[in-house]
This record gives C-alpha cells, sequence and structure tokens, in this order.
C-alpha cells in the first residue's frame, strides 16, 4: 500500500476485473449481482462474505444433487466455478504489480535473512518481497537460505523437512499464492512470468475472502495447511517477531501467535496513519496479549531499516 495505494486496493482490483472484457459474460455477472442483491461488483470483504456462503452452498448441492433432476439449476451448477474464475483473476491483479521494493528496503533485509536466515512468512500476495529473494539467491533448494516447500517436482511437505544437516529458515505464503497451481501429480508454481490476467487456471490454493471464512479456505489446501504447521515450528525457534506492514484483523493468526508472544519480543512495524500512538499500543495488546510489544509508526513503512 506504501508503494501503490490504489493498485493494491482490494475495491479497485474487484472492480477493475469486473469491468476487464472477457472475464464475466453478462449472464454469469447478473448471476454474481442476483447472490449481493445489488448491481456491479462486489464491495470489499463484506460481499465477498456472501459470494463465499453460495459458493459452498453450491458446492454441497453440486456434490449430492445428481440424478435424473439435478437440485440445482445450470445457473447454479455453474456459479461456483463462475466466481472461483473472477476471484483468481481479482487476486491475479493484486499480484501482478510492475513495481519492485525499493532497494534502500530489500537490501539490508536480504543481508539479515542471510545472516541470521530468520524465517519469513507473508499474507496476501508476496510477488514484491519473492521477487526480491529470488532474484538474491535466497532459495537454492535444500542449500539456501529459505525453503518453502517448492521443489522443481511441485510441493512437497517432505521438502521443508531439515536433513543431512541442513538448518535453512522458512518461507511460509500463509495465504498462499495464484502461482500456486492443482496439477495431476500434486501442487506446483507457474513460473513468473506466467501467470497473467488472461490465465483461465484458478488456484486452490489463495485466500481471498472475508476474514471468518479464512481458515476453511486454509484447511481445504494441503500446502497452506503445511504452512500454519510450520509456522507453529517456526515461532518455537525465533528470539523475536517482527510483524511488518500487518493490519492485525486476522484472529485466525492474532489467535496462533498469542501463546508465542508472551514469551518472544514483539515489534510492530506500521504506517504512521493507522490511528493515535496510545490507542495503536492498546489495539496491539488486545489483539496479540500484554507480552513485551514495541510499535514503530512510519510515514512510509518501506524506510524501516532497523533488521
Amino acid at each position: 500500500m506504501s508503494l501503490s495505494p490504489e493498485h493494491f486496493s482490494l475495491q479497485n482490483a474487484l472492480e477493475t476485473i469486473w469491468c476487464k472484457d472477457g472475464v464475466l459474460t453478462s449472464d454469469q455477472k447478473k448471476l454474481i449481482e442476483r447472490c449481493l442483491g445489488k448491481k456491479g461488483a462486489p464491495e470489499g470483504e463484506d460481499e465477498l462474505d456472501l459470494l463465499h456462503q453460495a459458493i459452498s452452498y453450491c458446492t454441497s448441492l453440486n456434490r449430492i444433487g445428481q440424478g435424473d433432476i439435478h437440485w440445482l439449476t445450470k445457473d447454479g451448477q455453474s456459479f461456483p466455478e463462475i466466481t472461483a474464475k473472477y476471484i483468481h483473476k481479482v487476486a491475479t491483479f493484486l499480484h501482478n504489480y510492475d513495481g519492485e521494493l525499493p532497494f534502500e528496503f530489500y537490501e539490508p533485509l536480504i543481508e539479515f535473512v542471510k545472516k541470521t536466515k530468520s524465517h519469513v512468512a507473508t499474507l496476501n500476495y508476496d510477488k514484491l518481497l519473492y521477487n526480491s529473494f529470488i532474484d538474491n539467491n535466497i532459495f537454492s533448494g535444500y542449500n539456501g537460505y529459505l525453503a518453502d516447500g517448492m521443489i522443481d517436482r511441485g510441493f512437497s511437505s517432505e521438502s521443508l523437512e531439515r536433513r543431512y544437516g541442513n538448518n535453512f529458515g522458512y518461507y511460509l505464503h500463509l495465504h498462499g499464492s495464484p502461482l500456486f497451481v492443482e496439477k495431476r501429480n500434486g501442487i506446483t508454481k507457474l513460473s513468473r512470468d506466467q501467470l497473467t490476467i488472461d490465465r483461465d487456471e484458478q488456484s486452490q490454493h489463495i485466500v481471498l475472502t472475508h476474514v471468518k471464512h479464512k481458515p476453511s479456505v486454509i484447511s481445504a489446501s494441503s500446502a497452506l495447511s503445511v504452512y500454519w504447521d510450520y509456522l507453529r515450528l517456526a515461532l518455537e525457534e525465533v528470539e523475536e517477531v517482527i510483524l511488518f506492514g500487518y493490519s492485525g484483523l486476522d484472529e485466525h493468526l492474532n489467535v496462533l501467535l498469542k501463546p508465542y508472544l508472551k514469551t518472544i519480543d514483539t515489534r510492530v512495524v506500521e504506517w504512521s496513519g493507522a490511528g493515535k500512538p496510545k490507542a495503536r499500543k492498546h489495539f496491539w495488546t488486545s489483539k496479540l496479549g500484554d507480552g513485551s510489544i514495541t510499535v514503530t509508526r512510519l510515514d512510509n513503512i518501506t524506510e524501516f531499516e532497523d533488521w
């Protein structure tokens, strides 16, 4: 958001993909509009919540409704696929930002990771950070500084196991990525130049929904479930946690973090416009408990260098 508030606005992405030719037909848009009870593109997570519920119901009825007379109309049967296509393209739009992180930000971060092999866990569409790490040789199979379980033959939880003296850290895509696609032999990662808005291959391993549905989406993905299991392992090893640019609103993450942060020093790096310092300190204590929490507030969080 510090680089491009307009591009990374969920509302902007929902509207942009809604209006893009070739994504949804007029009849498909009408289906979504009937679900939301309004004209036009979905607006924010609350309306994604309605879509998620409708998708779940239609998916269940598709599973049990086979027979001479299906429980759903043709429109209802196709609704999960239609909305999955739309949501995946929204995620792809958010992911495919043409800019990059400032060198002054990522260079000291990369040196810090190389020195410490600190674990990194990301939410949402981490292309900016992932690109910087790939281009600076943070990943190199079992011999890299970090590993994310994505190897040439696809995702494997075994690829995150440290064996034969390996001591890499973990890079955990907690909310997945539109790069992750399902193939016959499992989950593979598209190369960065393969992911375009025009690609009609939806990812089942990405979290773009209302916060209350995120745990169910995570549990339905074998890859994301593994990342969350490894987050617990990572937290057992660390001396400090830095929460960088995190809203604090993902309760499923807060619940997992709270027990660990009682005894681990925690730094929160956030935008200075988020609210008054005293109120923000109270906010973070309410979300993460009353452990040792230091809040660093910056007008532009990419200016943070104190790794």
